[in-house]
């Protein structure tokens, strides 16, 4: 999650990575202020140039010596290093942002050749504030906050089911990424994209509310009476967990297979959205 935070206390990290895609060895400056080696622009949906840091507009004004190293790569070869995005670019208000890098192979200073980036979206959310903390997920027994933990996909996956089957909605919400969740709904999904920031809060608590009273998204709230994790596989940023899951009625049991999308934010493993099958009755 990013927030109009300082950059110590909320980073946008940036893996920079310099491929030689070419038949010859590349060589290239890297200052050890990467400043002077590189530029990040951003631009909000409006299009207007987000201003940079002011550390940034001094540290590049001032006479000081620049040093660097010399880096050479071969053919293939790839050099990489991650910078905070929030160094270079001041983020005052929550939106959508488009980001881009310039990389001076000659340093920043001389700006004779430069090498363009892709595009990445980022997303800036408004910062949570004090009057929210009560609305944090909470131990039902111990009244304690509780805290995401660094845990690996299958056991994500495994503690929202048995949260669900225990009627545990402060620990079912913890690994699920109800912002995504709900634009699963293309028309709820340009509603939330157009709406302000209190408009936007209102939508998930409602979100919330419903998924706590079943009356949406039944697929993922209906509670399982067991289940078994089939299959787990991830990158380091993204993976499916399936799962086998049996729903038990009067007179006949129901057996479904769901996929559930996983992604990682900031070392924690979150569900953003899955898939159902139906595989039969028992």
């Amino acid at each position: 999650m990013y927030y109009p935070n300082t950059a110590s206390n909320n980073p946008i990290n940036v893996t920079v990575s310099i491929t030689n895609n070419g038949s010859d060895t590349l060589r290239f400056k890297l200052a050890d202020e990467r400043m002077f080696s590189l530029d990040f622009s951003a631009n909000d949906i409006k299009n207007t140039k987000v201003k940079p840091t002011q550390y940034l507009t001094e540290r590049r004004s001032s006479k000081n010596s620049i040093y660097y190293r010399d880096i050479t790569i071969e053919s293939g070869e790839t050099y990489s290093f991650v910078e905070n995005v929030k160094n270079y670019i001041d983020f005052e208000t929550p939106s959508i942002y488009y980001l881009q890098l310039d990389f001076y192979p000659d340093l920043y200073k001389s700006k004779n050749v430069k090498i363009t980036s892709n595009r990445l979206s980022l997303d800036i959310r408004p910062a949570p504030i004090v009057s929210t903390a009560s609305a944090l997920p909470v131990e039902n027994e111990t009244e304690s906050v509780l805290k995401p933990e660094a845990i690996s996909p299958d056991k994500v996956v495994e503690q929202t089911i048995i949260a669900r089957q225990k009627s545990l909605w402060n620990q079912f919400f913890l690994y699920m990424d109800l912002e995504e969740m709900l634009k699963r709904n293309s028309e709820t999904a340009r509603r939330y994209r157009n709406a302000g920031a209190d408009e936007r809060r209102r939508m998930l608590d409602a979100y919330k509310a419903d998924l706590m009273q079943e009356k949406i998204d039944h697929d993922v709230v209906t509670r399982p009476s067991k289940f078994v994790i089939e299959k787990t596989a991830y990158s380091q940023t993204d993976g499916t967990v399936t799962v086998k899951e049996w729903f038990k009625y009067p007179n006949f049991t129901e057996v479904k297979r769901y996929v559930y999308n996983i992604r990682q934010r900031d070392g924690i493993w979150q569900i953003y959205n899955y898939t159902v099958t139906n595989i039969g009755t028992e």
